[in-house]
């Protein structure tokens, strides 16, 4: 560990990235403790200066995968991947929503992430109050996930490692690149990825690690507060990786037939307002919410519906989301996700 240090910790001159097969050295030695915690510490703070090449991210993440098998899954349908890592501060968890519409018109959603400090919650508090569970052993979520089409999972109960390194950033101050790995670790091994970034060194190198680990398909979006998340209220930079190729798009409210919205139409709620998010998301799901919170959901949901391959482009998929809505059959899902975890909860 000590010459690996050495190798990225010279200097803003002298400093050199790491080979494939350094990368998964290293990261073997931090998640097998191996390293002792100034290292660790001291090859975090490093990587972060230095900044990763696109050869360490994937050789982190072909690293991290190795020590976890993959989630045994038998989706009903397509399935997406869906990192959550950001949290929100500002708006709300429109994620949940999309996620759950597009499970209602027949893609598979495998949501991960951690809960993130208090000033920035992520997922699972939400998920909570709509009654959707949040901490299930891993073979628990597969099995959700094969019977409902959507769960969550709790990085740190499927990669403890992962989960530790994660809570290093209140220590830290700073994310670390155990944050991108979480994002591209893939636990399900799905066939496509919706991935959000918020650090922009990370908006090109995630496309080209990923493409270099082999996915066969990828968005990875410059969202909403850092989630895979477009935004109503601008433009939002996209990269689709698809067959080996990497192509940039600019994704526009008006292009997929939305009026454009405003940074208001996606305020979210305090923390400590969870249950009125909660009765929010039902509220919308049911009908009685139009508008530009409505068609922000509808457009992250017609990402996910693309992204499971269920049109040729996000905007064709769009009159699917909406149909799901009103159909009733987004509330139906919720409702349905609701009722599977209260049977298992009474079978345990």
């Amino acid at each position: 560990m000590q010459e690996l240090l050495a190798k990225v910790a010279k200097g803003a001159k002298t400093s050199k990235d790491l080979t494939w097969e350094e990368a998964k050295r290293a990261v073997g030695y931090l998640i097998e403790g191996q390293a002792s915690p100034t290292q660790a510490g001291a090859f975090l703070v490093a990587m972060r200066m230095k900044t990763e090449s696109v050869t360490e991210l994937a050789a982190f993440t072909a690293g991290a995968r190795q020590y976890v098998p993959p989630l045994a899954v038998a989706p009903r349908g397509p399935l997406v991947d869906l990192p959550m890592y950001a949290g929100k501060q500002d708006t709300f968890h429109v994620s949940v929503i999309a996620a759950i519409v597009a499970a209602s018109a027949g893609v598979s959603v495998l949501m991960h992430g951690a809960e993130g400090p208090a000033e920035r919650p992520g997922p699972p508090s939400l998920l909570a109050k709509l009654e959707i569970p949040t901490d299930q052993r891993p073979a628990d979520v597969a099995s959700a996930l094969s019977s409902h089409g959507f769960a969550y999972l709790d990085m740190a109960l499927y990669h403890p490692p992962i989960g530790r390194f994660i809570e290093v950033r209140r220590e830290l101050g700073v994310r670390t690149f155990f944050h991108q790995v979480a994002r591209m670790l893939n636990p399900a091994r799905a066939a496509s990825q919706l991935i959000g970034v918020s650090h922009p060194p990370y908006y090109e190198k995630t496309a080209e690690a990923l493409r270099m680990l082999g996915t066969p398909r990828a968005l990875v979006i410059r969202g909403v507060e850092g989630e895979p998340e477009l935004s109503i209220a601008s433009s939002t930079p996209m990269l689709e990786l698809r067959d080996e190729r990497i192509t940039p798009l600019m994704i526009k409210p008006k292009d997929l037939g939305v009026a454009l919205g405003t940074v208001r139409e996606m305020a979210g709620f305090h923390a400590e307002h969870r249950a009125k998010e909660a009765d929010f998301v039902k509220r919308l799901l049911n009908g009685e919410i139009r508008g530009g919170p409505r068609d922000w959901v509808v457009i992250n949901a017609a990402s996910l519906l693309y992204a499971g391959g269920k049109g040729p482009s996000i905007a064709a998929c769009v009159p699917i989301a909406q149909q799901a809505l009103d159909s009733g059959a987004a509330a139906k899902k919720l409702a349905d996700l609701a009722v599977g975890h209260q049977l298992s909860a009474i079978s345990r």
